[in-house]
């Protein structure tokens, strides 16, 4: 599924105007940065409560879909502008994590 759909069907808040026309292979959630590293791959949608800039270095270095913040936190300004200059699509939502991967389950995206 397209992460722009994605984005669309759980009404996800964008933080950049990054190409969203990716394909989402999977999804991952955690908080635990080196448990992503060791368990997230690439294409997957990362579901998280963390808004500072090292869960962009993260989905670089795992080439992700894109990250969802979780729990109506919003992002770091540094977070925002390093998703930017790094292409990485950036998302928030009201929905906790709990809600959020569920609701991506919903729609036929499962785990890493």
């Amino acid at each position: 599924m397209q992460l722009a759909s994605i984005a669309q069907n759980l009404n996800l808040k964008p933080w950049n105007e990054v190409d969203a026309q990716v394909e989402v292979t999977s999804g991952y959630a955690s908080d635990l940065l080196s448990d992503v590293l060791a368990k997230g791959i690439s294409g997957a949608i990362w579901v998280t409560n963390q808004k500072h800039v090292n869960i962009i270095g993260v989905a670089v270095m795992l080439s992700l879909a894109g990250v969802v913040i979780a729990g109506g936190i919003e992002p770091d300004e540094n977070t925002v502008e390093k998703s930017k200059e790094e292409a990485v699509p950036l998302y928030t939502t009201e929905m906790s994590l709990y809600e959020t991967v569920s609701k991506l389950h919903d729609l036929g995206i499962g785990s890493c």
